[in-house]
């Protein structure tokens, strides 16, 4: 029987961020099925949360993904009762009504290069890489690796996906997988700066937003830009779109991500 351990998924709130650490350093924070529970409980934000961040602990790993002990013994039944529950703990996190960053130091496997996917932001250092070896493990990937494509393009995500190999942070220079590839000791500095600029945005904004991604991601055209007419008028609802309107149009100036 798989072995049985409690969940090593630490929270921890800081002012309006959540930040959630895979807490499991001397197994390269590898994931046990208590530790994505766990996770998909930490996602019913608190009140006032206006963004997540993920992290792993030490410096070796945010994490090797699913321990493989987790996969021992299990049949047609529980094999889809296991992913059914990491495919709702990723749609928890990539549905988020708030910005979601995964802060990448070293290993990003698996179901966790699967939790990265699921985020909006991506910042990793020069000494990470990332890949998906289900297929060495004699299973597929699934759930949000289907995002995959979507960074990387078709051609080098079948070839991750087929591999199973690792693949160093710099092969995806050009693709902007990650928003940001920092030095080691520069991580948590990027992480700050990052924050400062995606949430500090109104909270009705953000939600809308991030519906909408869902929705652009998940229809065709036609319809979606008619579900984007809605999300726009609704926002009109909320007092503090017209306190930001206000603000906005006194500080008369547009920024730049440069």
């Amino acid at each position: 029987m798989p072995t049985i351990e409690p969940p090593a998924v630490a929270v921890a709130r800081t002012g309006d961020t959540l930040r959630i650490t895979l807490d499991r350093p001397a197994k390269l924070n590898a994931l046990r099925p208590a530790d994505i529970s766990a996770l998909r409980a930490a996602m019913q934000l608190p009140d006032g949360v206006r963004a997540v961040v993920f992290t792993g602990a030490g410096d070796r790993a945010f994490t090797a993904g699913m321990h493989v002990d987790s996969f021992q013994d299990l049949t047609p039944d529980s094999a889809r009762a296991f992913i059914a529950e990491l495919r709702e703990m990723l749609a928890a996190v990539r549905t988020a009504p708030v910005a979601t960053v995964c802060a990448v130091d070293g290993y990003c496997l698996g179901a966790g290069f699967e939790l990265a996917l699921a985020c909006d932001l991506r910042l990793a250092t020069t000494r990470s890489s990332f890949g998906l070896p289900e297929i060495k493990v004699g299973i597929p990937s699934v759930a949000d690796a289907a995002l995959l494509s979507e960074y990387v393009g078709l051609s080098l995500a079948k070839e991750m996906i087929l591999t199973g190999d690792l693949y160093p942070v710099a092969r995806f220079a050009a693709s902007g997988l990650c928003n940001a590839v920092v030095e080691p000791g520069e991580l948590d500095a990027a992480v700050d700066e990052w924050l400062g600029r995606v949430a500090g945005h109104t909270r009705t904004a953000t939600a809308s937003q991030k519906r909408l991604f869902e929705v652009w991601q998940n229809t065709g055209l036609t319809t979606g830009t008619a579900i984007s007419v809605q999300e726009f008028a609704s926002v009109f609802a909320a007092e503090e779109t017209a306190a930001q309107i206000a603000t906005y149009r006194k500080a008369g100036f547009v920024s730049s991500s440069e």
